[in-house]
Protein backbone atom coordinates (compact mmCIF):
# COMPACT_ATOMS: atom_id res chain seq x y z
CA UNK A 1 0.00 0.00 0.00
CA UNK A 2 1.25 3.22 -0.54
CA UNK A 3 2.56 5.80 2.13
CA UNK A 4 3.81 9.17 2.35
CA UNK A 5 7.04 10.10 3.26
CA UNK A 6 6.55 13.90 5.58
CA UNK A 7 8.69 16.22 7.17
CA UNK A 8 9.05 14.27 10.18
CA UNK A 9 10.12 11.14 8.77
CA UNK A 10 13.12 12.72 7.27
CA UNK A 11 15.57 12.46 9.96
CA UNK A 12 14.69 8.54 10.82
CA UNK A 13 15.16 7.46 7.13
CA UNK A 14 18.43 9.31 6.36
CA UNK A 15 19.39 8.00 9.24
CA UNK A 16 18.85 4.61 8.19
CA UNK A 17 20.08 5.17 5.03
CA UNK A 18 23.26 6.51 6.07
CA UNK A 19 23.63 2.67 7.80
CA UNK A 20 22.88 1.35 4.77
CA UNK A 21 25.22 3.56 2.68
CA UNK A 22 28.04 1.74 3.96
CA UNK A 23 30.08 5.53 4.78
CA UNK A 24 29.03 5.93 0.81
CA UNK A 25 26.36 7.64 -0.76
CA UNK A 26 26.90 11.18 0.37
CA UNK A 27 26.54 13.28 3.40
CA UNK A 28 23.07 12.38 5.14
CA UNK A 29 22.83 16.23 6.64
CA UNK A 30 22.83 17.78 3.38
CA UNK A 31 20.53 15.07 1.82
CA UNK A 32 17.82 15.92 4.48
CA UNK A 33 17.82 19.45 4.37
CA UNK A 34 17.48 19.40 0.44
CA UNK A 35 14.89 16.73 1.71
CA UNK A 36 12.91 18.53 3.82
CA UNK A 37 12.66 22.31 1.71
CA UNK A 38 11.36 20.53 -0.85
CA UNK A 39 8.84 18.88 1.28
CA UNK A 40 8.19 22.31 3.09
CA UNK A 41 7.81 24.28 -0.61
CA UNK A 42 5.56 21.62 -2.02
CA UNK A 43 4.12 19.10 -0.02
CA UNK A 44 4.71 15.05 1.21
CA UNK A 45 5.48 12.87 -0.87
CA UNK A 46 3.77 9.50 -2.32
CA UNK A 47 6.18 6.23 -1.82
CA UNK A 48 4.71 3.37 -4.26
CA UNK A 49 5.78 -0.25 -3.54
CA UNK A 50 6.35 -1.84 -6.55
CA UNK A 51 3.66 -4.07 -6.82
CA UNK A 52 1.46 -0.96 -7.23
CA UNK A 53 2.92 -0.14 -10.09
CA UNK A 54 1.54 -0.04 -13.88
CA UNK A 55 4.05 -2.19 -16.14
CA UNK A 56 3.90 0.32 -18.91
CA UNK A 57 4.89 2.99 -15.87
CA UNK A 58 8.32 5.02 -16.93
CA UNK A 59 10.30 5.09 -13.98
CA UNK A 60 13.70 6.99 -13.68
CA UNK A 61 16.44 7.47 -10.96
CA UNK A 62 18.13 10.20 -9.52
CA UNK A 63 20.89 11.11 -7.38
CA UNK A 64 24.09 12.94 -7.00
CA UNK A 65 27.60 11.72 -9.03
CA UNK A 66 30.79 12.39 -7.36
CA UNK A 67 33.18 12.70 -4.30
CA UNK A 68 31.11 12.97 -1.05
CA UNK A 69 34.38 15.34 0.45
CA UNK A 70 33.01 17.98 -2.08
CA UNK A 71 29.79 18.04 -1.93
CA UNK A 72 29.82 18.81 1.77
CA UNK A 73 31.40 22.12 0.61
CA UNK A 74 29.67 22.60 -3.01
CA UNK A 75 25.67 22.45 -1.70
CA UNK A 76 23.24 21.47 -4.70
CA UNK A 77 19.95 23.31 -5.23
CA UNK A 78 16.86 22.31 -6.10
CA UNK A 79 17.09 23.42 -9.25
CA UNK A 80 20.33 21.33 -10.18
CA UNK A 81 18.16 18.31 -8.79
CA UNK A 82 15.64 18.65 -11.10
CA UNK A 83 17.49 20.18 -13.98
CA UNK A 84 18.54 16.61 -15.16
CA UNK A 85 15.55 15.16 -15.03
CA UNK A 86 13.67 18.19 -17.44
CA UNK A 87 16.34 16.86 -20.00
CA UNK A 88 15.61 13.70 -19.79
CA UNK A 89 11.75 13.70 -20.45
CA UNK A 90 12.64 16.08 -23.31
CA UNK A 91 15.38 13.28 -24.76
CA UNK A 92 13.28 10.32 -24.27
CA UNK A 93 9.94 12.57 -25.49
CA UNK A 94 8.03 11.81 -22.56
CA UNK A 95 7.71 12.76 -19.14
CA UNK A 96 8.67 10.20 -15.95
CA UNK A 97 5.65 8.85 -14.03
CA UNK A 98 7.69 7.66 -11.71
CA UNK A 99 11.06 8.44 -9.52
CA UNK A 100 13.37 5.52 -7.85
CA UNK A 101 16.59 5.95 -5.82
CA UNK A 102 19.69 4.08 -7.59
CA UNK A 103 21.29 3.63 -4.09
CA UNK A 104 19.54 3.60 -0.59
CA UNK A 105 22.54 5.70 1.02
CA UNK A 106 23.43 9.04 2.72
CA UNK A 107 22.49 11.63 0.18
CA UNK A 108 21.13 9.69 -2.43
CA UNK A 109 18.62 8.82 -0.74
CA UNK A 110 16.86 11.45 0.39
CA UNK A 111 17.61 13.37 -3.10
CA UNK A 112 15.01 11.21 -4.58
CA UNK A 113 12.65 12.15 -2.04
CA UNK A 114 13.29 16.30 -3.06
CA UNK A 115 13.28 15.90 -6.70
CA UNK A 116 9.56 14.19 -6.51
CA UNK A 117 8.21 16.50 -4.42
CA UNK A 118 9.45 19.19 -6.68
CA UNK A 119 8.07 17.18 -9.50
CA UNK A 120 5.00 16.52 -7.84
CA UNK A 121 5.76 12.47 -9.10
CA UNK A 122 5.90 9.25 -6.91
CA UNK A 123 8.88 8.11 -5.09
CA UNK A 124 9.05 4.28 -5.47
CA UNK A 125 9.72 2.24 -2.08
CA UNK A 126 12.68 0.31 -3.83
CA UNK A 127 15.89 1.34 -4.74
CA UNK A 128 19.11 -0.01 -7.10
CA UNK A 129 21.75 -1.75 -4.77
CA UNK A 130 20.15 -2.33 -1.20
CA UNK A 131 23.62 -0.27 -0.37
CA UNK A 132 25.66 2.06 -1.85
CA UNK A 133 28.27 1.84 -4.11
CA UNK A 134 31.09 4.12 -5.59
CA UNK A 135 30.45 4.03 -9.38
CA UNK A 136 27.44 4.06 -11.72
CA UNK A 137 26.89 1.48 -13.45
CA UNK A 138 27.22 -0.66 -9.82
CA UNK A 139 23.64 -1.53 -9.66
CA UNK A 140 21.10 -4.69 -9.99
CA UNK A 141 19.39 -3.04 -13.52
CA UNK A 142 22.76 -3.44 -14.64
CA UNK A 143 22.75 -7.30 -13.72
CA UNK A 144 19.01 -7.39 -15.96
CA UNK A 145 20.31 -5.75 -18.85
CA UNK A 146 18.63 -2.06 -18.47
CA UNK A 147 21.09 0.70 -19.79
CA UNK A 148 21.94 3.41 -17.53
CA UNK A 149 21.73 5.62 -20.79
CA UNK A 150 20.37 8.04 -22.31
CA UNK A 151 21.55 9.71 -18.92
CA UNK A 152 21.26 13.28 -17.76
CA UNK A 153 23.59 15.73 -15.77
CA UNK A 154 23.43 18.54 -14.60
CA UNK A 155 25.69 21.00 -12.23
CA UNK A 156 25.10 24.18 -9.85
CA UNK A 157 26.21 26.90 -12.84
CA UNK A 158 23.34 25.66 -15.13
CA UNK A 159 25.64 23.75 -17.41
CA UNK A 160 23.66 19.91 -18.84
CA UNK A 161 23.99 17.11 -21.00
CA UNK A 162 22.72 14.21 -21.98
CA UNK A 163 24.87 11.04 -22.60
CA UNK A 164 24.01 8.07 -24.96
CA UNK A 165 26.91 5.39 -24.36
CA UNK A 166 27.36 1.52 -25.71
CA UNK A 167 26.64 0.14 -22.14
CA UNK A 168 27.02 1.53 -18.33
CA UNK A 169 30.22 0.79 -17.72
CA UNK A 170 31.00 3.72 -20.65
CA UNK A 171 28.32 6.29 -19.15
CA UNK A 172 30.23 5.71 -15.79
CA UNK A 173 33.48 6.39 -17.64
CA UNK A 174 31.95 9.58 -19.22
CA UNK A 175 29.82 11.13 -16.83
CA UNK A 176 33.00 11.21 -14.16
CA UNK A 177 35.25 12.79 -16.37
CA UNK A 178 32.36 15.04 -17.02
CA UNK A 179 31.67 15.34 -13.25
CA UNK A 180 35.34 16.09 -12.43
CA UNK A 181 35.38 19.13 -14.89
CA UNK A 182 31.98 20.29 -13.46
CA UNK A 183 33.38 20.28 -10.05
CA UNK A 184 33.64 16.85 -8.61
CA UNK A 185 29.71 16.63 -8.06
CA UNK A 186 26.89 16.71 -10.44
CA UNK A 187 23.16 15.64 -10.46
CA UNK A 188 21.92 12.98 -12.49
CA UNK A 189 18.92 11.19 -13.73
CA UNK A 190 19.32 7.86 -15.93
CA UNK A 191 18.38 3.78 -16.12
CA UNK A 192 14.91 4.75 -17.72
CA UNK A 193 12.61 1.55 -17.26
CA UNK A 194 9.58 0.07 -17.44
CA UNK A 195 7.20 -0.61 -14.53
CA UNK A 196 7.93 -4.28 -15.13
CA UNK A 197 11.63 -3.97 -15.52
CA UNK A 198 11.51 -1.85 -12.08
CA UNK A 199 9.68 -4.70 -10.43
CA UNK A 200 12.32 -7.31 -11.65
CA UNK A 201 15.42 -5.67 -11.18
CA UNK A 202 14.73 -3.23 -7.48
CA UNK A 203 15.26 -3.78 -3.89
CA UNK A 204 12.57 -4.03 -2.52
CA UNK A 205 10.79 -1.87 0.64
CA UNK A 206 14.58 -0.13 0.97
CA UNK A 207 12.73 2.83 2.06
CA UNK A 208 10.77 1.15 5.09
CA UNK A 209 13.49 -0.26 5.75
CA UNK A 210 15.69 2.42 6.04
CA UNK A 211 12.81 4.04 7.77
CA UNK A 212 12.13 1.27 10.56
CA UNK A 213 16.13 1.04 11.00
CA UNK A 214 16.50 4.81 11.77
CA UNK A 215 13.88 4.85 13.95
CA UNK A 216 14.59 1.74 16.01
CA UNK A 217 18.06 3.54 16.53
CA UNK A 218 17.02 6.75 17.91
CA UNK A 219 14.12 4.64 20.18
CA UNK A 220 17.21 2.60 21.79
CA UNK A 221 18.58 5.86 22.80
CA UNK A 222 15.64 7.07 24.21
CA UNK A 223 14.95 3.49 25.62
CA UNK A 224 18.31 3.74 27.08
CA UNK A 225 19.56 0.58 25.22
CA UNK A 226 22.90 -0.02 22.77
CA UNK A 227 21.67 1.35 19.79
CA UNK A 228 24.68 -0.48 18.27
CA UNK A 229 22.90 -3.84 18.59
CA UNK A 230 19.25 -2.25 17.90
CA UNK A 231 20.98 -2.02 14.61
CA UNK A 232 23.09 -5.17 14.47
CA UNK A 233 19.72 -7.19 15.31
CA UNK A 234 17.78 -5.50 12.74
CA UNK A 235 20.17 -5.93 10.06
CA UNK A 236 21.03 -9.41 11.12
CA UNK A 237 24.52 -8.71 10.81
CA UNK A 238 27.36 -9.13 13.72
CA UNK A 239 29.56 -6.54 15.44
CA UNK A 240 33.15 -6.46 13.86
CA UNK A 241 35.25 -4.34 16.47
CA UNK A 242 35.25 -1.70 18.71
CA UNK A 243 37.16 1.32 19.05
CA UNK A 244 39.32 5.11 18.61
CA UNK A 245 39.97 5.92 15.33
CA UNK A 246 43.72 6.57 14.90
CA UNK A 247 44.57 7.26 11.15
CA UNK A 248 43.64 8.27 8.48
CA UNK A 249 44.75 8.33 5.09
CA UNK A 250 42.11 9.86 2.32
CA UNK A 251 42.69 11.56 -0.88
CA UNK A 252 39.64 12.62 -3.64
CA UNK A 253 41.36 11.32 -7.15
CA UNK A 254 39.49 10.98 -10.03
CA UNK A 255 36.27 12.05 -8.75
CA UNK A 256 36.46 9.12 -5.91
CA UNK A 257 36.81 9.78 -2.00
CA UNK A 258 39.83 6.75 -1.62
CA UNK A 259 41.57 6.42 1.50
CA UNK A 260 42.28 4.10 4.21
CA UNK A 261 41.46 4.14 8.34
CA UNK A 262 43.07 2.65 11.63
CA UNK A 263 41.03 2.04 14.50
CA UNK A 264 42.75 0.62 17.99
CA UNK A 265 41.00 -1.33 20.51
CA UNK A 266 41.28 -1.68 24.22
CA UNK A 267 43.27 -4.53 24.05
CA UNK A 268 45.82 -3.17 21.47
CA UNK A 269 43.59 -4.84 18.52
CA UNK A 270 43.82 -3.41 15.25
CA UNK A 271 40.82 -3.33 12.30
CA UNK A 272 41.90 -1.29 9.02
CA UNK A 273 39.23 -0.36 6.44
CA UNK A 274 39.53 0.32 3.04
CA UNK A 275 37.24 2.67 1.51
CA UNK A 276 36.51 4.07 -2.31
CA UNK A 277 33.47 6.43 -1.24
CA UNK A 278 31.62 3.10 0.69
CA UNK A 279 33.81 0.72 3.02
CA UNK A 280 35.20 -2.23 0.50
CA UNK A 281 37.41 -4.25 3.01
CA UNK A 282 37.93 -4.84 6.87
CA UNK A 283 40.98 -6.34 7.80
CA UNK A 284 42.36 -6.91 11.22
CA UNK A 285 46.24 -5.96 12.17
CA UNK A 286 46.93 -9.47 11.27
CA UNK A 287 46.02 -8.56 7.61
CA UNK A 288 43.40 -10.95 8.22
CA UNK A 289 40.39 -10.16 5.90
CA UNK A 290 37.34 -10.15 8.10
CA UNK A 291 34.66 -8.83 5.72
CA UNK A 292 34.48 -7.84 2.25
CA UNK A 293 32.22 -6.18 -0.65
CA UNK A 294 29.72 -6.47 -0.94
CA UNK A 295 28.54 -7.31 1.96
CA UNK A 296 27.96 -4.28 4.23
CA UNK A 297 30.63 -2.87 6.41
CA UNK A 298 29.52 0.06 8.64
CA UNK A 299 30.70 2.35 11.09
CA UNK A 300 28.93 3.92 13.64
CA UNK A 301 29.37 6.18 16.24
CA UNK A 302 29.95 3.78 19.59
CA UNK A 303 27.65 5.48 21.93
CA UNK A 304 24.48 6.87 19.81
CA UNK A 305 24.73 4.65 17.17
CA UNK A 306 24.98 7.68 14.43
CA UNK A 307 26.29 6.38 11.24
CA UNK A 308 29.66 7.69 10.58
CA UNK A 309 30.76 8.17 6.58
CA UNK A 310 34.43 8.06 4.96
CA UNK A 311 34.50 11.64 4.99
CA UNK A 312 33.80 12.09 8.27
CA UNK A 313 36.48 9.79 9.63
CA UNK A 314 38.36 11.54 12.31
CA UNK A 315 41.22 10.84 14.29
CA UNK A 316 40.10 10.50 18.11
CA UNK A 317 36.45 9.37 17.13
CA UNK A 318 35.31 6.11 18.99
CA UNK A 319 33.38 3.80 16.80
CA UNK A 320 31.52 0.56 16.63
CA UNK A 321 32.27 -1.56 12.90
CA UNK A 322 29.63 -3.75 12.05
CA UNK A 323 29.15 -6.14 8.80
CA UNK A 324 25.59 -7.17 7.34
CA UNK A 325 24.23 -9.22 4.52
CA UNK A 326 24.02 -7.61 1.28
CA UNK A 327 20.97 -8.64 -1.30
CA UNK A 328 21.92 -12.07 -1.89
CA UNK A 329 22.01 -10.82 -5.70
CA UNK A 330 25.24 -9.10 -5.48
CA UNK A 331 26.71 -12.50 -4.64
CA UNK A 332 25.88 -14.29 -7.93
CA UNK A 333 29.44 -14.75 -10.06
CA UNK A 334 28.15 -11.63 -12.04
CA UNK A 335 27.71 -9.58 -9.32
CA UNK A 336 30.78 -10.55 -7.58
CA UNK A 337 32.70 -9.20 -10.87
CA UNK A 338 30.95 -6.36 -10.99
CA UNK A 339 31.24 -5.13 -6.89
CA UNK A 340 33.60 -7.71 -5.53
CA UNK A 341 36.85 -7.38 -4.25
CA UNK A 342 38.41 -7.88 -7.19
CA UNK A 343 37.40 -5.65 -9.28
CA UNK A 344 38.81 -2.89 -6.63
CA UNK A 345 42.01 -4.18 -6.95
CA UNK A 346 42.00 -6.54 -3.84
CA UNK A 347 43.43 -10.12 -4.10
CA UNK A 348 41.34 -11.62 -2.10
CA UNK A 349 37.80 -14.05 -2.00
CA UNK A 350 34.67 -12.20 -1.15
CA UNK A 351 34.20 -12.62 2.23
CA UNK A 352 30.52 -12.74 3.66
CA UNK A 353 29.22 -10.79 7.03
CA UNK A 354 29.83 -13.09 9.04
CA UNK A 355 33.41 -14.56 8.21
CA UNK A 356 32.30 -17.20 5.52
CA UNK A 357 34.48 -16.84 2.03
CA UNK A 358 32.58 -17.00 -0.53
CA UNK A 359 34.03 -17.64 -4.12
CA UNK A 360 30.14 -16.73 -5.98
CA UNK A 361 29.85 -20.04 -7.90
CA UNK A 362 26.31 -20.12 -6.74
CA UNK A 363 23.58 -19.65 -9.53
CA UNK A 364 22.18 -16.42 -10.35
CA UNK A 365 19.64 -15.62 -6.47
CA UNK A 366 16.34 -13.59 -7.18
CA UNK A 367 15.37 -10.89 -5.19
Amino acid sequence: MSWSIGFDDISDLARGAAVLGTGGGGDPYIGALLARQAITEHGPVTAVPLDELDDDALVITVGMLGAPTVMVEKLPTLESIIAPVRAMDAHLGRPATHVACAEIGGVNSTIPIAAAAALGLPLLDADGMGRAFPELQMVLPTLSGISASPLAFADEKGNVGVVQTIDNSWTERIVRVSAVEMGCSVMICGFAMSGAQARESLVRDSLQRSLHLGAGIAQARLDKTDPVTRAVDILAGRELFAGKVVDVERATTTGFARGTATLTGADGARLTLRFQNEHLIASSGGDEVLATTPDLIIVLEHDTGEPVTTEGLRYGQRVRVIAAPSDPRWHSAAGLAMVGPGYFGYDVPARRFDGQIFDGQISEVSA
